[in-house]
């Protein structure tokens, strides 16, 4: 009988491709629970196959979809928000060449997996699983601005600011840390710290390893800390770097 695991998968950014090497290469069956962080869109030119991909893999498998910014932005343009030049810059472009011939069914269908994102997901062993983080000291179920969760980045930041010997215990220890066993994030490649594996600061892990740009796709079993990489994603797509 196979071994129940939580994998935890990173920022993918429509790099389809890699998702699949990754997802063989971690063996995943049935038995499993995928948690995907978000920011399944934008970057790489195979937006639309990347969802209908998830759709087909939802059928199939334990999945948690969580909520990206990136996957908020192409939503709002789906239900007809006027132009971000922002967005557009960074992956928007790409996902709208993507769009352009679909049919309105499958805009419809997909329109329906981005509403029903959750914007974070909490087990039952306290392990917080969200795009980017939170800012309430008290805890997610406080937070005032719901887009917090897929645009924050202080999170992050506080964790790798964090002196390294303070223990969890100590009066200066981040409140906003204790609340949760594990916190796991995306949405801030540590590609930016110089890195293209996961990173573990304080009880933070961050598993956006760069996917969108020249770092490779990651699944983290989170009980074993094992985790699997795809190979650098631009790879995949090697007529496509100049875009990203």
């Amino acid at each position: 009988m196979s071994t129940k695991r939580t994998l935890v998968v990173g920022d993918i950014h429509s790099g389809l491709k890699a998702l699949k090497q990754v997802l063989e290469k971690a063996a995943v069956t049935d038995h499993d629970t995928l948690v995907f962080l978000g920011d399944y869109i934008d970057g790489w030119s195979q937006a639309v196959e990347t969802i209908d991909f998830l759709l087909a893999l939802k059928e199939e498998y334990h999945c948690v979809f969580l909520r990206g910014n990136h996957d908020e932005l192409c939503y709002e343009w789906l239900q007809g928000a006027t132009d971000n030049p922002t967005w557009f810059m960074h992956g928007g472009e790409a996902t709208i060449n993507s769009y352009k011939e679909v049919t309105e069914v499958t805009k419809e269908l997909h329109m329906n997996f981005y509403k029903g994102l959750n914007n974070y997901h909490l087990d039952a062993d306290n392990r917080l699983f969200l795009h980017a983080g939170f800012t309430n000291l008290k805890g997610i179920e406080h937070e005032y601005f719901q887009k917090t969760f897929y645009w924050d980045r202080t999170l992050w930041e506080l964790a790798l600011s964090l002196d390294r010997n303070l223990d969890r215990d100590h009066a200066h220890y981040p409140k906003r840390l204790k609340n949760y066993e594990e916190i796991y994030i995306g949405h801030t490649p540590v590609t930016r710290i110089g890195k293209t594996t996961p990173q573990n600061v304080a009880n933070v892990w961050n598993i956006d390893t760069g996917a969108a740009f020249k770092g490779p796709l990651t699944i983290l079993d989170i009980d074993t800390k094992e985790y699997w990489q795809s190979d650098p994603v631009y790879t995949f797509y090697p007529d496509e770097m100049g875009r990203n």
